[in-house]
């Protein structure tokens, strides 16, 4: 937790209830134990949606389908969404979970790694949310700068590492130092790259936005 956990408890407090069934499918996601963003999370990126509009989105990393859910819920009948996810176990209940909101008509759902994927996709996209394998996103950065649109979004959600980022690599744990170590890189390649702004906030477990142009 990066913010005082009496302070996150507080305001997640004031926003209202999700609506079903969406509210379901973010209880069986949390009852299996499948890391979903946290509320703080989704109440950003209803907002950011809310405020750019998008038309098309691309998320890397569907899990069981709640976050493409709920920007689909927020973005309009009107928005496709493209969403890409790695770990076949979790295949089928994404498909079941699109299909309990009505919204399979709006989503592309892509199976496989998404280093191999993510270069095949042709056009660009308003609103990209990344929320896959932390070490890859370096390694996803490339194409998705080529698949952002002009004034287009990026949101990485988990960049913070539950405060660990801050620390030297040798404070860490041996098996989380190449993850850290990428986990840096990204942020200064994000931070400095002169087609994007980049703002990080220290939300959840860290959210960055990014705006290209």
């Amino acid at each position: 937790m990066i913010v005082d956990e009496r302070f996150t408890t507080y305001l997640n407090s004031l926003y209202p209830v999700l609506e079903e069934p969406l509210c379901t499918i973010e209880k069986e996601a949390k009852e299996s134990l499948v890391p979903i963003i946290r509320k703080e999370t989704q109440n950003l990126l209803q907002l950011l949606i809310a405020m750019n509009k998008p038309r098309s989105i691309l998320e890397v990393g569907t899990a069981v389908g709640f976050s493409a859910s709920l920007m689909a819920k927020a973005a309009g009948n009107d928005c496709k969404i493209t969403t890409i996810e790695n770990y076949e176990p979790r295949f089928q209940i994404a498909i079941d979970n699109f299909s309990k909101m009505g919204i399979e008509k709006q989503i592309t759902f892509l199976t496989g790694d998404a280093i191999e994927i993510l270069p095949t996709l042709e056009g660009q996209f308003d609103f990209i949310f990344m929320d896959a394998a932390k070490g890859q996103y370096i390694n996803f950065w490339p194409q998705i700068k080529r698949l952002t649109a002009d004034n287009g979004i990026i949101v990485t959600d988990n960049v913070l590492q539950d405060g660990d980022i801050i620390e030297s690599r040798y404070a860490v744990t041996r098996r989380n130092r190449t993850i850290h170590k990428r986990m840096r890189d990204y942020l200064y390649e994000l931070t400095h790259d002169e087609d994007f702004t980049t703002s990080i906030l220290p939300l959840g477990d860290g959210v960055c936005i990014s705006v290209k142009g």
